[in-house]
């Protein structure tokens, strides 16, 4: 899997949509960049930019956006609503796959150390990036913000990381650094300015100031006035949704809002989300409600529903949830993406992989999808009432399963793939040919992994199946059956896949533990088979 890094640069310019658009352009025009979202904002005077890519390639694509926008903003006549310190207020790094937070304060130290070496610009470091304590949080360093920096660049301790201490006026100062993803999320109220931003005191860390802290951790917020919507905002940035999830504001907010006798008006994502933070919010809800809601989907229409984000425009989940918009641009050649006939032909065709491994994969994910449609066609209807709640706590474990056993299809080609490369290697001198073993080994290693992960993630829903033959829809009775067969088919398939890949590993330990394990979840399978389909031939 690729290693991806998000870059989210705010620039200071929100209304000049050539302005936006060159900027923009000088990403999109970067090898290796990817342009999520663009997002201005005409009140704030400001626009938000996620793009993703390589380490390297989002770092390059944040110089060109920076070069752009150098000759084409003016901090001088720079004004709108939200704190900002230079053209290019912020500039972000966040890890999004396969990469660390050190790959990212790499990625902040390399982009700050060659913006200032470029446009003679002062750079502070901040978030996992900065150096001291003091810096780590963006609004301690945009204390008094652009108009202030005159005299703060003068004073030893606000010397920058990078570039010169001189005031440049046209630029300002750039903050750049690594962290989690941030969510910027406003709470729409028909209110003032000063009655958003009493109840944004009340529920940001900061709170007040010293000594009176707000309720919420994690939380930045401020109020202010959308001139372009007629109404306010409780505007918050979210710096660990793990810590203070995205309802939780919702919800504070609201209470905080009845007590001043506001009435809050729905809410907007600035920018993109991650899926979990929406996911964690539906489940929020599902169990608040008592809902019994599977679908991703539809989980997803529920918190757009729940807090309304298309209040003050339509929010389109393939175009701001972050996992969305990366999988657009990777699902070319997944073999779980294809059709069922592409799939097929793929298998046929004169290749090692996709073998039996992602066969296995296959048949295991629709043994799976079979037991959650049977109970699916046993819910929510009239005669099996009596079995919804039974029903309720049979699907789920199918639905689950189902999808990630999808994901094994890909998993199992990937490790083969790994192998194959590895056998690929130089082999001329002693030095290479031992990296050469040792990457086959491991290689090894994961074609047997990925398997056995499979046949131990099938072995969970054995007692779910036996218990959904019993209670299920009658008529149902030969979907249960085939996917129960269906599942056994998937052991017996990455059983083989172990066993074959085991006779060349070296390490006697592992190999012995795997076929060890290997044998006792076919054994396992053979008995939990017969007896689901032995439950099922007495139900007439």
């Amino acid at each position: 899997m690729a290693k991806l890094v998000e870059c989210v640069p705010n620039f200071s310019e929100g209304r000049n949509n050539e302005v936006i658009k060159a900027i923009a352009d000088a990403v999109s025009a970067t090898e290796g960049c990817s342009v999520l979202d663009v997002d201005p904002g005409a009140s704030t005077n400001r626009t938000v930019y996620t793009f993703v890519g390589s380490p390297q390639a989002v770092v390059e694509g944040a110089l060109n956006a920076a070069r752009a926008a150098f000759t084409l903003i003016d901090m001088t006549k720079h004004k709108g609503e939200h704190p900002r310190s230079g053209a290019m207020d912020v500039c972000p790094f966040i890890p999004v796959q396969n990469t660390s937070m050190e790959e990212c304060v790499t990625c902040a130290n390399e982009f700050g150390r060659r913006l200032a070496e470029m446009l003679h610009v002062p750079v502070y470091l901040y978030g996992e990036a900065a150096r001291s304590e003091s810096r780590r949080s963006l609004p301690s360093i945009r204390a008094g913000e652009y108009e202030a920096l005159p005299e703060k660049l003068k004073k030893s301790e606000w010397a920058p990381d990078f570039g010169p201490a001189t005031f440049v006026p046209s630029w300002g100062a750039t903050v750049t650094g690594a962290r989690k993803f941030l969510i910027a999320y406003n709470v729409n109220l028909l209110s003032t300015k000063e009655q958003a931003h009493r109840i944004a005191l009340d529920i940001r860390e900061q709170g007040r100031g010293k000594g009176q802290p707000g309720l919420l951790k994690k939380v930045q917020g401020m109020g202010w006035y959308l001139d372009e919507a007629n109404l306010a905002q409780v505007s918050t940035n979210i710096l660990d949704f793990e810590v203070t999830p995205l309802h939780t504001v919702y919800e504070e907010i609201c209470r905080d809002a009845r007590e001043l006798n506001l009435s809050v008006v729905g809410s907007q994502i600035v920018g993109l989300i991650p899926l979990k933070a929406v996911l964690d919010c539906a489940e929020f809800y599902i169990q608040k409600e008592k809902l019994f809601i599977l679908e991703e989907e539809h989980k997803v229409r529920l918190v757009i529903s729940r807090l309304g984000l298309d209040s003050l425009g339509p929010f389109v989940p393939k175009e701001r949830i972050v996992e969305y918009m990366v999988k657009a641009n990777q699902i070319e050649g997944q073999l779980a993406s294809l059709s069922l006939r592409q799939f097929v032909q793929s298998v046929g065709a004169r290749t090692p992989a996709p073998g039996g491994g992602s066969v296995s994969a296959a048949i295991a994910a629709m043994g799976a999808a079979l037991g959650c449609m049977v109970g699916q066609m046993t819910y929510g209807k009239k005669q099996f009432e009596a079995l919804d709640g039974v029903m309720r706590r049979l699907i789920p474990p199918f639905h689950q399963a189902m999808n990630e056993l999808l994901l094994t299809v890909d998993a199992d080609s990937t490790a083969f793939n790994s192998y194959m490369a590895a056998l690929k290697m130089p082999k001329s001198t002693a030095e290479e040919i031992q990296r050469r073993d040792e990457a086959m080994q491991d290689g090894l290693k994961k074609a047997v992994s990925v398997p056995m992960s499979l046949a131990e993630r099938v072995t969970l829903l054995w007692p779910t199946l036996k218990e959904l033959v019993m209670y299920s829809n009658l008529a149902c009775k030969s979907d249960v059956q085939v996917a129960a067969k269906a599942l056994e088919t998937a052991v017996f398939g990455a059983y083989y896949n172990v066993i074959i890949n085991l006779k060349d590993i070296t390490d006697e330990t592992f190999r012995k533990d795997m076929e060890e394990r290997a044998s006792a979840l076919l054994k396992q399978a053979t008995e939990r088979v017969n007896e689901v389909l032995n439950a099922a031939s007495k139900r007439h």
